[in-house]
């Protein structure tokens, strides 16, 4: 019994110590967020058992959580590059097959094309807006900047404000909206599926996203010119990989110990 014990005690810490590593390979990951394993004792007994008698038998991993509170914020000058100071994801959608991801990544860029997309290349969704910025639907739509305005100037450039309006200014000085920044709110974050790429995918555990503009509600503002780095904190990991090290250890002791019984119950002479 002690054997099978131990053995799920190492496959534990062996868990733990790959969600650490990790955390730790991605503490410069914009947009990351930590994951912790959590772990519940085994209990066998029967409805004839003595509660007193009952033995427990180790343990399992019961989850590997997420830890979606804010990391540090850093400031980079780029217009579009997002943080938000609150809670929300940004919501994005793959070109290639019309999935929606959501990320607290905000490293967005122009493409050719004119539309604002992530590393990835998916596409940052906006809701419709009218002349004075205004949201007037919440039909999400990929964010396309006109390369020139009804005038036929081009464009030189965007920004974004607090509230998620996107703007694109024009070399005859007109300045129009094209969308508001859509975020997306969950009844239960951590049960979003991670897709890498600091990306999440909406499942029947999280629940269906709840879409809102930047500063209203529970929403958090935008801060246009700033990335959300990852909230890993490496001298958390280090103590937490130090013990998970110790655990594994502990546990090979235990087997060691148990072989060391067993070969003298079997050297036993009569």
């Amino acid at each position: 019994m002690s054997f099978y014990t131990s053995l799920n005690g190492l496959k534990n810490a062996q868990t733990s110590l790959g969600v650490i590593a990790h955390n730790i390979a991605n503490s410069e990951t914009y947009g990351f967020k930590r994951s912790r394993t959590e772990f519940s004792e085994i209990v066998a007994g029967s409805a004839l058992t003595n509660p007193k008698m009952i033995q427990g038998i180790g343990a399992s991993v019961k989850s590997i959580s997420q830890n979606f509170s804010l990391g540090p914020v850093e400031q980079t000058g780029s217009a579009l590059d997002l943080a938000i100071t609150g809670d929300g994801f940004f919501t994005t959608r793959s070109p290639i097959d019309g999935v929606t991801r959501y990320t607290r990544a905000g490293s967005f860029q122009l493409s050719e094309t004119g539309n604002i997309v992530d590393n990835s290349g998916n596409s940052l969704q906006l809701f419709p807006v009218d002349a004075s910025g205004r949201v007037t639907g919440n039909r999400l739509g990929n964010a396309t900047v006109p390369t020139q305005n009804a005038a036929g100037s081009e464009f030189i450039g965007v920004t974004i404000s607090e509230t998620g309006v996107v703007n694109a200014s024009y070399a005859d000085g007109s300045v129009e909206p094209v969308g508001a920044v859509a975020l997306a709110t969950f009844i239960s974050p951590g049960g979003l599926k991670k897709v890498g790429d600091a990306n999440w995918e909406g499942t029947g555990l999280s629940g269906p996203a709840s879409y809102g503009a930047p500063g209203s509600g529970a929403y958090g503002t935008l801060l246009s010119g700033a990335l959300e780095r990852s909230n890993v904190d490496i001298a958390e990991e280090l103590v937490g990989l130090i013990t998970a090290q110790r655990n594994f250890q502990a546990n090979a002791k235990a087997i060691d110990t148990a072989t060391q019984i067993s070969q003298t119950v079997i050297n036993l002479r009569t």
